[in-house]
This record gives structure tokens, sequence and C-alpha cells, in this order.
């Protein structure tokens, strides 16, 4: 059975896992719920990502650019530099997530069992995992995000 760890705004399952290439490489389905942003500007500095669409549009703000891209389009969000992205469509976006190194696969399970209980999460706890990450998310980001790409607020 395939591993999955859903987060509110972001549905994903391990392909392949960081385990199973000896740390190089993870690849994860993400599902984006429609007028969904799945993740803040953030930065990592130790992953490069690269999307590949396979339905739907995916949204993307890599440093100052915004990109769209639609079934069989690549996105390359390389370490380092601050990047977000969301689905502004009306139906759901699939994409494959490559991660390498693929350690970082792991933070979507890590992350998931303290965003899916009533309540707010533990942010202390959220930033813990980051850190371990070595991942900086940028918060103040959401609204405008939200607002300039017609995204409903989760």
């Amino acid at each position: 059975m395939t591993r999955t760890a859903d987060l509110p705004g972001l549905k994903n399952r391990y392909l392949i896992e960081s385990a199973q290439t000896d740390g190089r490489f993870s690849l994860i389905e993400h599902r984006i719920p429609p007028r969904t942003l799945a993740a803040p500007m953030h930065t990592h500095e130790r992953e490069d990502e690269y999307s590949y669409v396979l339905s739907g549009r995916m949204g993307a703000q890599i440093g100052d650019d915004v990109v769209e891209a639609g079934p069989g389009e690549l996105v390359v969000k390389p370490r380092g530099i601050p990047h977000a992205f969301w689905n502004a469509a009306d139906e759901e976006t699939v994409l494959l997530e490559l991660i390498s190194p693929g350690e970082f696969g792991e933070y979507f399970a890590d992350l998931a069992p303290h965003l899916s209980g009533e309540g707010p999460p533990d942010f202390a706890k959220l930033a813990e995992i980051q850190q371990r990450y070595a991942l900086t998310m940028d918060f103040e980001s959401i609204g405008p995000l939200v607002e300039q790409h017609g995204l409903e607020p989760r």
C-alpha cells in the first residue's frame, strides 16, 4: 500500500521514498484542491524541487517570477530561491514532485499529524519540524498570495 501524508491544502502520496534511492531523491504525487494555496513563500536550503503537472493548472512564484503550468509542463524550484505554489483553477491539480536530495519528502509525513486535529496547531512544534528540514516559511505571504491569485482561504 502506498503511504500518504495529507495536509489541509495538499494531499500527498509517496511514489518513491528517499530510502529507496539511498537519499538521492523522492517522488511524491501532490493533489491540490481547486482555488487552494498549497504552500506559501518558503525557501529550502538543501533541496531542489521539480513539479511535473499531470492535470489541472499549477501556479507558482519563484523568486520574483510568477509562472503557470499545465499538463506536460515542468516547474523548477531551486534550493535557496523563495517559492510558493497553488491551484487557481476550478478543478483539482495533480502533479509529480521530484525532490532532490530526497530526505525532504519526509517533511509532509512529519507535518501532517500536527495539522489534522481540531483547533490551532502547535506552532512551536511546526517551527521545530521546519528547522529540522532547513526550511524557512514566510507566513506573511499567505494573505497577498490568496488575494492576488483568487484563492480561497483555508
